[in-house]
């Protein structure tokens, strides 16, 4: 069939023909699935819809099936002789049947539809009550819910729809806090599984450090630096004139000391493994940093990252001046380089994801189609679309809709 031409009707029934609800409970075993349609095909139905999940080794299989017509001259009920047979073939393999009338399809999911991500380090059934209620307040429904991870963090995924997706943050923000998890809410739809683009800050989010401060240790004011680092961090004080501030007092330190910091640098746990699973899914990775590019250089290597971008301290004869040259890494300066590593990825910002920690990222996280704090300061959380205050870094993959499963499959394959 062409292109042009229009495919055959489906099956799909409409809402005045009769249909089945088939729901079978048990212990599961290889062959429950086929035997159960092995049965129902005795009665030509039709298939509309199927479920199935296990839990702990204990199946739960849903199939929505048309209403079988009696068969032609004979005076029984061939509805009866289903319900009839699928109880005595779900008897033989010690499950429990369910069979319920009604009319057509499932009810249409409402408009507005999104995923909730809830991560738990544990998940608490009052955290579960409450976010379902949460939801529900809104006038959104659950439709589905899905465990997308069991470790480091218990990570599970609730398909919601009938609330608008900004409707769902602002409810489910203040309940996460109030609980201690995190949650992002994030639109479903087409884009979520669309190549994309990442974009991380460095200092205390691709890495556990502060590099300004492993640089400060070397010349003996590693106290001074860090305090005027962490106003800054808080937005207390202007970036671009603390970063001179900081990088004043390293002045006269040997060039050497960029090797030995470059060895001191701690990656986040899971960072390995973030930038390895969304470079195997096609997504492009990058950083921007306040932080030196004598550090994210290094970075960008080891880790293959596709852009990279930070301030550079000068060197003149083997020796730190004390300077930065070219242009600042600042917070503008964040969202404009988020802005043109999208553009040169081809990827609309809509589909950009951007991670960081400090009051300098704000406005590259708002810019971002889905801002991510992390492990960040209390301004930056309650700016940011959303939070993750576990210190694994791969736990933004579960925002994506990743599983662990699907991470530990993908390492398997490539070895």
């Amino acid at each position: 069939m062409s292109a042009s031409q229009t495919p055959p009707a489906t099956a799909v029934p409409g809402d005045d023909v009769p249909t089945l609800l088939v729901k079978i409970f048990g212990k599961d075993r290889p062959g429950i699935t086929a035997g159960l349609f092995d049965t129902l095909a005795a009665y030509s139905v039709d298939v509309v819809d199927i479920e199935q999940m296990v839990t702990r080794g204990r199946i739960t299989l849903c199939a929505l099936v048309t209403a079988p017509s009696p068969a032609e001259g004979s005076s029984g009920s061939s509805e009866g002789d289903l319900r009839a047979t699928v109880h005595s073939w779900a008897e033989s393999l010690n499950l429990q049947a369910e069979i319920i009338s009604g009319r057509g399809d499932n009810r249409p999911r409402g408009t507005g539809r999104s995923h909730v991500t809830v991560l738990g380090h544990p998940l608490t059934a009052e955290t579960a009550a409450a976010i379902a209620a949460a939801i529900t307040g809104t006038g959104g429904n659950i439709d589905r819910i899905f465990r997308l991870a069991k470790y480091p963090v218990t990570a599970v995924e609730f398909a919601v729809s009938g609330a608008a997706t900004e409707a769902l943050r602002s409810v489910l923000a203040p309940e996460a806090a109030r609980l201690g998890v995190d949650v992002a809410v994030v639109a479903a739809g087409l884009q979520r599984r669309a190549q994309r683009l990442v974009v991380m800050d460095v200092d205390s989010t691709l890495i556990q450090d502060e590099v300004i401060e492993l640089f400060a240790a070397h010349a003996g004011c590693e106290a001074e630096v860090a305090e005027v680092t962490a106003a800054a961090m808080r937005g207390e004080l202007d970036f671009e004139q603390s970063l001179h501030a900081r990088v004043e007092l390293l002045g006269g330190l040997d060039a050497s000391v960029v090797e030995a910091v470059r060895k001191e640098v701690r990656l986040t746990p899971g960072a390995r493994t973030l930038v390895r699973t969304l470079k195997r899914l096609g997504y492009q990775v990058g950083v921007v940093s306040g932080g030196f590019t004598q550090v994210t250089d290094a970075l960008q290597e080891e880790l293959g990252l596709d852009f990279a971008s930070a301030n550079t301290l000068e060197i003149v004869d083997g020796k730190l001046t004390g300077r930065v040259t070219g242009d600042i890494v600042d917070r503008a300066g964040k969202a404009r380089l988020l802005r043109q590593f999208a553009q040169q990825a081809g990827v609309p910002l809509a589909q950009t994801v951007a991670i960081g920690d400090g009051a300098n990222d704000l406005d590259m996280l708002n810019t971002a189609g889905l801002g991510v704090a992390f492990n960040a300061k209390p301004v930056v959380r309650e700016a940011a679309h959303t939070a993750v205050n576990v210190p694994f870094l791969d736990t933004v993959l579960y925002l994506l809709g990743i599983t662990r499963e699907e991470v530990e499959a993908a390492d398997t394959l490539v070895g």
